[in-house]
């Protein structure tokens, strides 16, 4: 990833190109990132002891390092915090990164991840920003895993929620993706679901159902349900998507058994990672855990700047 190649967002055209190939737009990863930066470093854009103690022509490398195992995600936006740190405090493009792991990689304590060179103070400037993103999604990542290992064997896949941490949505979700689970909805916008007030504001599932079809005849629906009698109700009104509330494994296999291949399920509330493996094998399609992002321990990982 040393290519320096301006890519109109302060990246190099390497970091851009990796972070599109996730899924990830630059653009919005670039927001993200001033944003932390600038919390970091004040109106100024200043680090007072970089600053301070180191010349302005001082260049190093470091090793980010992984000081626990786990499951390594935001390799190329922690790339990117360096390169739009050198661009926000006068550097002239000059932070080379070159990225050993690969997300979704199972990594071990004191592997190298990625090594970066360039000016000292840019890489102590974009340390913290950079190992925050960076141990956040490979935490969230690292615990996507442990569920999706859990259900191996079984059809059923782990969903993420909208339970995200505020700015931070897009990178969380992809880093369940690189954690071997799938993203629901992203937001309000993309999918309607029509949870348990939306039911009784509207007078029950199918007058739900009836409203949002017609409102929105293109937007994918989802129906919360509590009982078999609703998950058939629901999807006698069309519904293809259900989210089975709070259901012991023997309802969630007699609801399996009665909606058949007529519509996708989802087991959601109260899950358990201990009892994964249970859920999984009633035949549900998907498990949905809010706490792979609301709940997720980070990552430990570490910046060493190299002495030799």
């Amino acid at each position: 990833m040393s290519d320096n190649g301006a890519a109109g967002v302060g990246m190099s055209k390497a970091t851009e190109g990796l972070l599109r190939a996730a899924g990830l737009a630059p653009e919005q990863v670039r927001r993200i990132i001033e944003t932390a930066l600038v919390e970091d470093l004040g109106p100024d854009l200043l680090d007072v002891t970089s600053v301070a103690t180191i010349p302005a022509t001082q260049t190093d490398t470091v090793d980010v390092v992984a000081r626990a195992d786990g499951v390594v995600a935001g390799l190329a936006v922690a790339a990117a915090v360096f390169e739009v740190a050198d661009e926000l405090t006068g550097g002239g493009r000059t932070v080379e990164v070159s990225v050993v792991a690969h997300d979704g990689d199972r990594v071990a304590r004191g592997d190298v991840l990625a090594t970066v060179t360039g000016p000292t103070r840019v890489l102590l400037t974009g340390e913290r920003t950079a190992l925050n993103l960076l141990s956040r999604m490979s935490g969230v990542a690292t615990h996507t895993r442990a569920w999706a290992d859990a259900l191996a064997g079984s059809k059923a896949m782990v969903l993420d929620t909208r339970k995200t941490t505020p700015g931070l949505r897009m990178l969380e979700k992809y880093a369940v993706r690189a954690g071997g689970g799938t993203n629901k909805r992203m937001g309000l916008y993309d999918v309607a679901m029509i949870k348990d007030n939306h039911k009784y504001a509207a007078g029950g599932i199918t007058a739900a159902y009836r409203r949002v079809r017609e409102a929105f005849p293109d937007v994918p629906v989802q129906v919360e349900v509590d009982t078999l009698a609703e998950a058939v109700e629901a999807v006698e009104a069309g519904a293809r998507f259900l989210l089975l509330d709070n259901m012991s494994p023997q309802l969630l296999t007699e609801v399996v058994a009665a909606v058949g291949d007529r519509a996708e399920l989802e087991a959601t509330g109260g899950l358990t990672l201990a009892d994964a493996a249970e859920v999984g094998a009633t035949g549900v399609d998907f498990l949905s855990v809010g706490a792979l992002t609301h709940s997720s321990p980070i990552l430990d990982i570490a910046l060493d700047l190299r002495t030799e």
